[in-house]
């Protein structure tokens, strides 16, 4: 039988605590993107701030609506560089 401890992980992993930006051009706005609550500009790039355990999750949904990622860093390095 499988203790408590074996169905959740700790959440104090270095991991579960990252961010990342992506920048994303090409987005346009779809009946998909119309149920945001903010509009999509496809006429330049935009930031996109993910928690490192939905990277996948937001890479997939950039690209079904049409948008392209065309850098990544962490939110680190870009609280650094100002």
């Amino acid at each position: 039988m499988l203790g408590k401890s074996a169905l959740t992980r700790a959440s104090s992993s270095t991991s579960d605590n990252r961010t990342f930006v992506y920048e994303v051009e090409g987005l346009r706005q779809s009946d998909q993107t119309e149920q945001n609550n903010y509009p999509i500009r496809n006429s330049s790039t935009i930031l996109i701030q993910v928690p490192y355990n939905r990277m996948n999750e937001q890479m997939r949904r950039i690209s079904r609506l049409g948008g392209k990622i065309v850098n990544i860093r962490p939110l680190t390095e870009i609280s650094t560089e100002k």
